[in-house]
């Protein structure tokens, strides 16, 4: 293993240290337990709080500012953050207008997140983020959250800014994450500090497809092959759930894992918007690059969202976190 760290027990809080540093106009950073706050949160806001393990970065911590969350709680690499983290954030960062969850579908997320919601002495509401299209919705414990958490976050984020209520937000974020769709092919694995060896085998010759962003197996092995041919079962995937109609406006991200050359999903993006565009859909809104990762992960997810004006009016309103800024 070759990474650039000290030390397997000091990797988190010393990476949490020097993303409070970097980035100390926009947020801060509580040391025990872990999390990350929003500076000059907005009185009467529904506050909004995410959270995950480690190894997804800019995932969560990375979209903590205006126009998106207040607050973040990072765990432990690929492990769920704790109840107590999670309570004491929306402590702080709660200020009379609620607090709304946004939670990934891992079942170690799901139940640490019930249980500080159980414990928080406010309104609060869960939206819980599914949209990864390579498990059958009757999965038995049910799909995943991957790469449209971000889009779940930064529209429901700006609801908020703009005023909207509790229940208001909690609607808008459900209609999201049933608008959204994503699917991802591995072409290696990662390697978690604490393991020291990437968590499957995969020959040089072959790629994971339906993988996740934990480092674990997708839904099958495949040999490698083109970018297009790949890129064809991904989107083929997504537009099969969704089912688009003809002239539907959506957004278009392409997301790296971690160790994928934005030469590459620059390709792929160029790839899925051919898919897309010929079967009559419109694109209006991209993004590309690594924001939803996997550690050192090659690899990459399209997502699709359909989207209506409501929508697009709050992507497109202003944000200023470390991973996204514009309108500012």
């Amino acid at each position: 293993m070759k990474k650039l760290i000290n030390g397997v027990e000091s990797v988190l809080e010393e990476s949490l240290n020097g993303f409070a540093r970097a980035h100390n106009n926009i947020i801060q950073f509580n040391h025990q337990p872990h999390y990350v706050t929003r500076k000059n949160k907005p009185e009467n806001k529904v506050a909004l709080i995410s959270g995950g393990g480690a190894g997804h970065e800019p995932l969560h911590t990375g979209v903590v500012g205006k126009g998106m969350l207040d607050a973040a709680c990072p765990g432990q690499v690929f492990t769920s953050p704790t109840p107590d983290q999670m309570l004491m954030a929306a402590q702080e960062v709660e200020n009379g207008a609620g607090v709304l969850f946004i939670v990934k579908n891992y079942a170690g997320d799901v139940m640490n997140f019930e249980i500080a919601a159980e414990m928080l002495d406010c309104l609060h509401e869960t939206v819980l983020v599914n949209d990864d299209v390579s498990l059958p919705k009757n999965h038995s414990t049910g799909r995943r959250g991957v790469a449209g958490t971000l889009i779940v976050e930064k529209i429901v984020g700006a609801a908020a800014e703009a005023g909207a209520d509790l229940a208001a937000c909690k609607q808008l974020g459900d209609k999201v994450v049933n608008s959204t769709a994503s699917m991802g092919v591995a072409l290696t694995s990662c390697t978690v500090p604490a393991l020291g060896q990437p968590t499957f085998d995969i020959s040089d010759n072959e790629v994971e497809m339906g993988v996740g962003i934990h480092g674990e197996r997708g839904r099958e092995i495949m040999n490698l092959t083109t970018a297009d041919e790949l890129v064809q079962i991904l989107a083929k995937a997504i537009d099969e759930d969704l089912q688009p109609a003809k002239g539907q406006r959506v957004l278009l991200h392409v997301n790296g894992f971690g160790a994928t050359p934005l030469m590459e999903l620059y390709l792929v993006y160029d790839l899925a918007a051919q898919f897309f565009e010929e079967r009559g859909i419109k694109i209006v809104r991209s993004l590309v690059g690594n924001y939803t990762t996997s550690l050192d992960m090659a690899g990459c997810s399209i997502t699709l969202t359909l989207m209506d004006d409501e929508m697009l009016q709050y992507w497109d309103a202003p944000v200023h976190t470390a991973a996204l800024r514009w309108g500012i």
